[in-house]
């Protein structure tokens, strides 16, 4: 592996992909696409849509500088448990790492500004909250998954933020990640060492009630269930089957398989809810990022 790609490899690309999914669903839920008529080219280069480029680049900074800094906080850690990562193996330095991590939180913050100072404080929020995730959050039993789900519920009014009126309306929306992401960071503790049986049970209910939360969402008059409901049997299919090998066996391969399920089937979760909002072809849109998630996480580690 080459340095470039050490500190690529830091960044999660597969990640990255979709957390670009959570900012495609609050666009949607704001209102922003009332204002781009559908598959009209022309409309590339208006202000909507440039708000959500901006918003867009904002989240690649503030997702990729946060999991930088969780390599960086790791680094002891990971020599004895995971040393074919990036720093301990010597292809990425610590003091790069800090640099790069920097770099991108601070550019995500940037670029929210271009948007509006609502979205420029949501994006420090974020950034304040993967900051303390990966210093002391991680370490904390029950705090650090609602740490963890907090950057992604943050991240989704990120994208809602397109339309600043909207984040004080819509502010609910960000339980539903705060509650999914919970349950894969609760998974996700026994990739090294083998699972927690309560823990992965425990996934499965907070799974449930994501279920149930998007389903909920059909009694919004702006949002319509039938449009959702083939996406969300997708989502169900994506994360279901691997979490239930991985519970009987408890093994780190299958919990491993598990969190990677979650993490990238947070783009079909994503889509279900944008479909509700905006109809089946933007659902679809925002789907596509799917395969391209899968296929970038062939080149670069999810976990």
């Amino acid at each position: 592996m080459s340095r470039t790609a050490a500190y690529l490899r830091l960044m999660r690309p597969a990640n990255i992909v979709t957390a670009i999914a959570d900012i495609a669903l609050g666009f949607a839920a704001s209102g922003a696409l009332l204002a781009v008529p559908s598959w009209d080219l022309s409309v590339l280069g208006t202000s909507y849509m440039q708000t959500l480029y901006w918003l867009i680049l904002s989240t690649i900074g503030l997702y990729g500088g946060g999991v930088v800094f969780n390599d960086v906080f790791d680094a002891e850690l990971d020599s004895v448990e995971r040393p074919e990562r990036p720093i301990p193996s010597g292809l990425a330095t610590m003091q790069g790492a800090i640099t790069l991590g920097a770099i991108l939180l601070i550019g995500g913050i940037i670029a929210a500004w271009q948007v509006s100072g609502l979205s420029a404080l949501i994006a420090t929020a974020v950034a304040g909250l993967a900051l303390l995730y990966d210093w002391k959050g991680k370490h904390q039993h029950i705090l650090g998954p609602v740490n963890m789900g907090a950057c992604r519920g943050g991240n989704l009014l990120l994208g809602v933020s397109a339309v600043p009126a909207a984040v004080s309306e819509l502010w609910y929306l960000a339980l539903i990640p705060v509650v999914y992401i919970s349950a894969i960071t609760m998974i996700s503790r026994g990739e090294v060492h083998g699972g927690n049986p309560k823990a992965l049970k425990g996934a499965v209910l907070l799974y449930a009630i994501v279920i149930g939360g998007i389903v909920a969402l059909a009694s919004l008059p702006d949002f319509t269930i039938w449009y959702s409901l083939p996406f969300l049997l997708l989502f169900c299919y994506l994360i279901f089957p691997p979490l239930f090998k991985a519970i009987p066996a408890q093994e780190p391969r299958l919990i491993m398989k598990a969190v990677k399920a979650g993490v990238v089937a947070l783009i079909a979760m994503d889509a279900s809810i944008a479909a509700g909002f905006a109809g089946w072809p933007y659902g679809l849109a925002v789907l596509f990022l799917l395969p391209i998630s899968i296929l970038v996480a062939k080149s670069f580690a999810v976990t």
